[in-house]
């Protein structure tokens, strides 16, 4: 997958050199480009933003320095403009398996107190991470990108790493434990001991439906429980 990043701090993003992405990187599975977005601009300052007409406090990103650095990008990169911001869907694990399907992305990281409206007609998708403020889209456009590029084929070593985590079926995680056996007091339940597989399977099923009805009450409302799911939620010995 190749994903082109329209940004004013390229260097943010050296995060992406290292661990499981920069491995991916290494291997050819992923490739990552970074566009200043001052490199575009016709302002001889290197301006890329200005005061908003009707007044108002703070400064807007121009239009010309963003449209360009996008037209530019287009040129190297074919895939959807994706501009992190207030007004798009929040982000979600099933929005990162769409997204990892393709082969090319573009996004654009806005400043200030926003864009210049008429950049709007050149952006496919608008993402938000949620309702509060960050200082740059730099810090959503990170751990969006990081929660797609992971789904890419071949990134991580296991298909089986992301197809039991949190919310890939709706779900929290169920508790992971490691040795000691026993810590400060704390056994590790028995049922994990067994080697009983499919005893194991159904704990584990039991633990992520009550830790999600305790914890987010918002997710396990949008869980459809199976037969056996109720079965196992009954089952005072699982």
């Amino acid at each position: 997958m190749k994903i082109s990043v329209l940004t004013l701090f390229p260097e943010m993003f050296s995060v992406f050199d290292s661990s499981i992405i920069g491995r991916a990187k290494e291997k050819g599975l992923v490739e990552m480009e970074y566009v200043n977005i001052r490199d575009h601009t016709l302002s001889k300052h290197k301006k890329v933003d200005d005061y908003p007409y009707g007044g108002g406090a703070g400064m807007v990103m121009a239009a010309q320095p963003l449209v360009d650095s996008i037209k530019v990008c287009k040129e190297k990169n074919k895939g959807k403009v994706i501009f992190l911001g207030p007004r798009g869907k929040t982000f979600s694990q099933d929005m990162a398996k769409k997204l990892s399907r393709e082969k090319e992305l573009i996004f654009v990281c806005g400043h200030y107190e926003g864009i210049d409206e008429r950049v709007y007609k050149h952006i496919d998708m608008e993402i938000s991470l949620g309702d509060f403020v960050l200082t740059g889209g730099e810090m959503a456009a990170i751990p969006v990108i990081d929660s797609i590029l992971r789904l890419v084929p071949g990134v991580l070593g296991r298909e089986e790493s992301f197809i039991e985590e949190s919310y890939s079926d709706g779900l929290l995680e169920y508790p992971q434990y490691t040795r000691p056996e026993v810590y400060e007091g704390d056994k590790v339940p028995e049922v994990l001991l067994s080697g009983h597989h499919e005893n194991i399977r159904k704990w584990r099923r039991k633990q992520s439906l009550l830790i999600t009805k305790k914890r987010r009450i918002d997710l396990y409302k949008k869980v459809e429980l199976s037969k056996e799911d109720v079965k196992i939620l009954n089952n005072d010995k699982i």
